[in-house]
């Protein structure tokens, strides 16, 4: 009975948060961790911070992914809202697409991968590891279901050639 319970719960959670909320929840998860407990990553001197260049080229490569991945949607006429993968118009499956099918997702992980960076801090990686288990749970399994019932085999290729997260599928 329990596991029921739990297990209705949890499908009640898919697709309800948008990936952004959750995104800035775990930036929150960031901050607090770093403020809370002290640890560095890099060595600092006082003048030149590794961690901030490092964050600010990371940052930067998530925003480019995420315009990149918006234009082609757009391109495409197809929805962005990623709580109603059922009004998708079209599969979008070129440009960075080839590598990814989830560049949105991943630009968002960058961003939190940044702030880790940013705030030299080793323990503030669990963050984004968090995001990525969340939103695998309960918004990319979600939008596969889907997906594979509005564009059928087409979509079933796609989950077969592609990965996930670049490299992990």
């Amino acid at each position: 009975m329990a596991t029921s319970q739990s297990t209705t719960f949890l499908t009640r959670l898919e697709n309800k948060i948008p990936p952004p909320v959750i995104m800035i929840i775990c930036a929150l998860g960031v901050w607090f961790t770093a403020e809370t407990i002290s640890l560095t990553l890099f060595a600092t001197d006082g003048s030149w911070h590794w961690s901030a260049t490092l964050a600010v080229i990371i940052f930067a490569c998530g925003v480019v992914i995420d315009l990149i991945s918006l234009k082609r949607f757009f391109a495409a006429k197809t929805t962005i809202n990623p709580l109603k993968p059922q009004q998708a118009s079209s599969l979008v499956t070129s440009g960075i697409y080839r590598f990814t099918r989830n560049p949105m997702y991943l630009g968002l992980m960058l961003w939190l991968v940044a702030l880790a960076t940013y705030l030299n801090n080793p323990l503030a990686f669990i963050w984004p590891i968090i995001f990525v288990v969340y939103i695998n749970r309960f918004q990319i399994t979600p939008e596969e279901r889907f997906l594979k019932t509005l564009f059928g085999e087409p979509y079933l290729a796609y989950l077969q050639n592609t990965p996930r997260w670049l490299l992990l599928n």
